[in-house]
């Protein structure tokens, strides 16, 4: 049988159990509690789920894990590979609902995301409600940063739980160029959203150079074809002024990166990515295929608009960067770009799917009519 428990907040011991511990025949728990007991056995969390999955059978086990096993817990995680009728679970304090009752914040305007041993944010999460928690650990401030480098420092605050529980708790809103503390002790920040987002943009919310934009219809068209879901790697190249690769991350939540070699453009995209409060991203300013060795993190989705003749030569590279089941979507406005990028993938025998877009806009009362430039799609399944 086991008894999975949590100790709640505060230091790394047995002391907010409420158990008599002598009726087990052995108590598990991570290497970092201080308690010590010949029957009391020290482990990380793979040789804890050893040996508990081949002994609960045979030995009453307690399993101590800190804060709420119900709460991004070992404890939980190993629960649900045993008979509901072999394991017992025991709630405690969790961090979030700690820092919360401090603060007096409601459960239901707060969504919580895991940076502790991630280097991945969960975009379905982060922001979505006007709160957002986050479970850190040393690292964590630092890809923060990152992930918010073009948000403005006005469009959230950060409140830090420093030790909780602990007699030298923090809890007080903080800058997230912080020094102070020393981030590898327990703590958590709680992030508050100071701004509004429409999931769909109208062009004349992007800053561009005449005009150069893909119009909101087409942006529609190419973001569906590529089938986006949420957390996704998207790269845009030849982005010009960013407004796929917003849209994508507004209505899709993906993580972004773009590449534009014009440095006008690059101003327009880096304003444009702020305007729209667009996290997670990384701009790329020069030649895209000049940094494509250098990113680790493949795609799963890529869209090419432009970025000239050299990245034509690049598409059978960039369809092998694509992770398995990705999809890359190639757009021409010209003939003669379509035909040097068949004849690319042709040469490297590809699949590929060609479909073009003719759209009209009627302006005022049917007075106007506006024509766009003819748009080709070259679509690509790996």
């Amino acid at each position: 049988m086991l008894i999975i428990a949590g100790n709640g907040m505060g230091e790394y011991d047995f002391s907010n159990l409420d158990l008599e511990f002598c009726k087990f025949d052995r108590i598990v728990c991570d290497k970092n509690f201080k308690e010590d007991d010949a029957n009391i056995l020290k482990l990380g969390f793979k040789d804890a789920k050893e040996y508990i999955l081949t002994h609960y059978d045979k030995e009453k086990i307690l399993y101590v894990v800190t804060g709420s096993p119900l709460f991004f817990s070992a404890g939980s995680l190993i629960a649900k590979h045993l008979p509901k009728d072999k394991v017992k679970i025991i709630n405690n304090t969790s961090s979030k609902d700690y820092l919360l009752e401090k603060l007096m914040i409601s459960e239901n305007e707060v969504g919580v995301v895991s940076l502790h041993g991630r280097k991945r944010v969960d975009l379905r999460e982060f922001f979505r409600e006007r709160y957002t928690f986050v479970l850190c650990d040393e690292k964590s401030i630092e890809r923060l940063k990152e992930v918010l480098k073009y948000l403005k420092k006005d469009n959230y605050t950060v409140t830090i739980g420093y030790k909780l529980g602990y007699s030298d708790e923090v809890i007080k809103e903080i800058d997230l160029d912080i020094s102070e503390f020393n981030l590898k002790e327990p703590y958590i920040l709680l992030f508050e959203k100071r701004f509004e987002v429409n999931v769909l943009s109208e062009d004349s919310e992007f800053e561009t150079q005449r005009g150069m934009i893909t119009k909101k219809l087409k942006r529609a068209v190419t973001l569906q074809s590529l089938d986006l879901m949420p957390n996704e790697v998207l790269w845009d190249v030849g982005s010009g002024s960013g407004s796929c690769a917003i849209e994508a991350y507004k209505r899709y939540k993906v993580k972004t990166y773009l590449f534009e070699k014009n440095p006008k453009r690059v101003e327009f995209i880096k304003q444009n990515l702020t305007n729209h409060k667009v996290i997670d991203t990384h701009l790329f300013e020069g030649n895209a295929e000049d940094f494509f060795d250098d990113i680790e993190e493949n795609p799963d989705k890529i869209f090419v608009g432009g970025g000239g003749s050299e990245v034509i030569k690049k598409l059978p590279y960039l369809h092998d960067r694509l992770n398995k089941g990705g999809k890359m979507l190639i757009s021409a406005i010209t003939l003669k770009n379509l035909t040097q990028m068949i004849q690319v993938l042709d040469d490297a025998s590809l699949e590929y799917e060609v479909n073009s877009y003719s759209l009209t806009s009627y302006k005022g009362k049917l007075n106007m009519i506006e024509p766009q430039r003819m748009l080709f799609n070259i679509l690509l399944e790996k």
